[in-house]
């Protein structure tokens, strides 16, 4: 697309505008792009998360991440509403 070029740092372009075009952020785009092509495009897509579910998170260590994420009104929610507004992010 003539209008919406990535910059000369994205290594694969067309995986780029793929991404684009599913509403992927610019920076999500470049960072995917430029991963599958430092390796292959099938193992980025194994590359994963190994972290545990939200529910396996003590209630500390979610205000911990919703401070990270910037979630208002986090000092006051219980452990299901943390859980919720990190997945709404």
């Amino acid at each position: 697309m003539p209008g919406r070029r990535p910059g000369p740092s994205v290594k694969d372009p067309e995986l780029y505008e793929k991404l684009r075009d599913e509403g992927s952020s610019k920076e999500k785009a470049a960072r995917i792009a430029n991963a599958a092509a430092a390796s292959s495009r099938s193992a980025v897509g194994r590359k994963g998360g190994e972290a545990p579910a939200y529910e396996e998170w003590t209630v500390a260590d979610l205000r911990r991440r919703a401070a990270e994420l910037d979630v208002e009104g986090r000092s006051s929610m219980r452990k299901a509403e943390l859980i919720e507004a990190l997945r709404d992010r």
